[in-house]
């Protein structure tokens, strides 16, 4: 049985090293065995894991999402229903987020493209954020991005 050290998972997987101790620590990943040295060794389940952890949170799921597609995904008699549902649920909160993020790419490249004379204190970047009356739209993201925390 091939085993891995957590430096070794957090290579294959682009997964930091403090994000799998925090993932071991809410049981999204089970506490791996270790050696005599206290170093942690993961076997290909806990790889296989962390990869779904990765791909899950690369699509905006919360933690507690994923942890309930996780126990699915462990069982696989179960009723695929609540996955939909999430997935569902997931996809409603990225409707809105993209509307707001299209909003500040628009406002952004409105800031970019301006010239100014080379000073700080006439930048057009730095004044329209300074005052947020001069933007052009309305983009905040913390409505939207209350739906895609980590639950």
């Amino acid at each position: 049985m091939k085993e891995y050290s957590i430096g070794q998972m957090s290579r294959q997987t682009g997964v930091k090293v403090t994000t799998i101790r925090y993932y071991e620590s809410r049981g999204l990943i089970p506490s791996p065995a270790r050696t005599e040295g206290g170093q942690r060794r993961y076997d290909e389940a806990a790889l296989e894991r962390l990869a779904f952890l990765r791909h899950s949170r690369e699509l905006g799921f919360g933690l507690d999402d994923i942890a309930d597609l996780m126990a699915l995904a462990e069982a696989p008699s179960e009723d695929c229903a609540p996955a939909h549902e999430i997935a569902r649920k997931q996809l409603a909160a990225v409707d809105p987020r993209m509307t707001i993020l299209a909003q500040l790419r628009e406002e952004l490249v409105r800031m970019a493209h301006v010239e100014d004379p080379g000073h700080a204190g006439e930048c057009r970047v730095i004044e329209v954020l300074g005052n947020h009356r001069l933007c052009m739209g309305t983009h905040d993201l913390s409505d939207a991005s209350a739906n895609l925390s980590d639950n």
